[in-house]
């Protein structure tokens, strides 16, 4: 049975063994690996603030990033609105020129116009005078044949011209 029953003697030498191991533990190990735990700690607990500060930064950046593409969007209307407001006005204005040069256009024309007319009538006013002369000259000659006519005709233009 003296494997189940220790001797007082191993038993001894057990305590003194075990209490050296605990002083050199102790001594020697206890304190690094607390240290170390301590650490660890440290950095579990320095990545935890990490990480709830960078979660905050994200959400500061995608509030700043939303802000960011309101600003944009409204810069595009804004550029949007200026576009159209000036594709509004040219064409606008070439509207107006357009007119303008009609007008000018017809007002040529117009003058052109007169201008021929004027001359057809100076012209059919020529000719009807030079054949007024024609049939004129045609009827005195035939009246003024004989003396005798010419006489009554100058008589009759005396007596015409007193009576005007």
């Amino acid at each position: 049975m003296g494997f189940v029953t220790p001797d007082y003697g191993t038993i001894f030498w057990m305590l003194i063994i075990f209490g050296i191991v605990l002083f050199i533990l102790k001594k020697f190990a206890w304190g690094p690996i607390l240290k170390a735990l301590k650490d660890r700690e440290k950095s579990i607990s320095d990545a935890l603030n990490s990480a709830e500060k960078a979660r905050k930064d994200v959400a500061g950046l995608k509030a700043s990033n939303d802000q960011i593409i309101t600003e944009a969007r409204k810069e595009k209307d804004l550029i949007l609105k200026e576009a159209r407001d000036i594709k509004d006005k040219i064409v606008a204005d070439a509207k107006n020129l357009a007119n303008a040069e009609a007008q000018k256009s017809i007002e040529y024309a117009r003058q052109q116009i007169n201008a021929e007319k004027m001359a057809a009538i100076n012209d059919i006013k020529k000719q009807v005078a030079e054949l007024s002369v024609m049939i004129a000259e045609k009827v005195i000659r035939k009246e003024l044949e004989n003396t005798k006519d010419q006489e009554i005709l100058v008589e009759s233009l005396l007596k015409d011209l007193k009576l005007k």
